[in-house]
């Protein structure tokens, strides 16, 4: 009798226990909800940040000076004077610098360090800078070593001759021959695509190409060959120059960062977007290229070059125009290369 009271007495306990333990899930449940709640406004708070709170940006802003590397002979796109550096890329930097500090004082927050052609993509891989905007051709080739964002222009390659055109260039068919000399720049694909369309052309290489412009001007070569912005800026610094004949090339000039900064390209595409959209872009322009040139319109942001373009969440309208977002994290550190934008491969300044 004893012994079936205390079977009883037991099952009871074990019934008040597994009652308590079903209402302490329902608890734990009810004080979960509160999380999901959370990671939404997370979610919704990442479409108005743009990526700017992704390590690698964050790690930009906690650095408080962004590295770029910029030409300091480029005449409307980077002139290097006692005041700093002027020009399109310039303006460009300093956008996308703004961008990261909002403090409305982006200078203070940008080192300009001279770069050429030639170190550009060196200067990313030995972390001497922590991006690249000096009239910078994505291609092919270059993405193999480092990653863009962007492009934030485009232009064509053209030739720059003597005001007046006495030995009647036209095109790069008149200078495939060794009695005319054509310049251009070392470490460029300009100077890439021009061999490559005459290969029986007399070539004259220097480091910068208002060195072409001084030799152009001593009568040392007759035609000088890179991107119509470049040559027009050319034209804008000198004296007694033309640009003749068509584009011959795609040039779309990107941001170069180092290879597998995935966050930094998601952030500076939707800044370089917002920009765009905001009337930016085309202020920065006719503020410098402009003054020779009509403003265009700003190119579309790459979307078939890396898996990812955009950040999660992101408001560039650019994002739901078919263009993909990242759904990975943020601090993604590498990203396959899984092919190219259909751009030649002759293309580059």
């Amino acid at each position: 009798m004893h012994i079936r009271r205390f079977r009883v007495l037991g099952l009871v306990l074990s019934l008040l226990l597994l009652l308590a333990a079903c209402g302490g899930g329902e608890s734990a449940e009810t004080t979960s909800e509160p999380a999901v709640g959370g990671d939404s406004e997370a979610a919704a708070g990442g479409s108005t940040t743009a990526g700017a709170d992704a390590p690698g940006v964050q790690e930009l802003r906690d650095a408080g000076t962004v590295r770029v590397g910029i030409k300091y002979d480029q005449p409307l796109f980077g002139v290097g004077g006692p005041s700093g550096v002027e020009g399109f890329d310039a303006e460009i930097a300093k956008l996308l610098v703004e961008g990261i500090f909002g403090d409305g004082d982006p200078d203070s927050h940008i080192e300009f360090i001279e770069t050429v052609s030639a170190n550009r993509e060196p200067f990313l891989q030995n972390d001497e800078v922590d991006m690249v905007i000096a009239t910078y051709t994505i291609n092919d080739e270059r993405d193999q070593v480092i990653d863009f964002a962007g492009p934030y222009y485009s232009t064509g390659q053209q030739l720059m001759v003597p005001e007046g055109n006495p030995e009647g260039i036209q095109s790069t068919d008149d200078l495939n021959t060794p009695d005319l000399t054509t310049c251009s720049v070392e470490g460029s694909t300009s100077l890439e695509n021009f061999e490559a369309a005459a290969p029986q052309a007399d070539v004259l290489v220097f480091d910068a190409y208002s060195r072409c412009a001084e030799a152009m001007n001593d009568g040392r070569v007759d035609a000088v060959t890179t991107d119509g912005a470049i040559l027009y800026g050319l034209i804008s610094d000198f004296e007694g120059f033309e640009v003749v004949g068509d584009e011959f090339s795609e040039e779309p000039y990107g941001i170069g960062i180092p290879e597998g900064a995935t966050d930094v390209r998601l952030y500076l595409n939707e800044r370089i977007c917002e920009i765009q959209e905001s009337g930016e872009w085309d202020a920065a322009y006719e503020a410098t290229v402009g003054t020779v040139s009509e403003t265009p319109d700003p190119p579309p942001i790459d979307q078939q070059r890396y898996p990812e373009t955009f950040p999660e969440g992101s408001t560039c309208p650019q994002a739901t125009e078919g263009g993909a977002t990242s759904e990975a994290p943020s601090d993604a550190v590498s990203e396959p290369d899984t092919g190219s934008v259909e751009v030649p491969s002759e293309v580059s300044s």
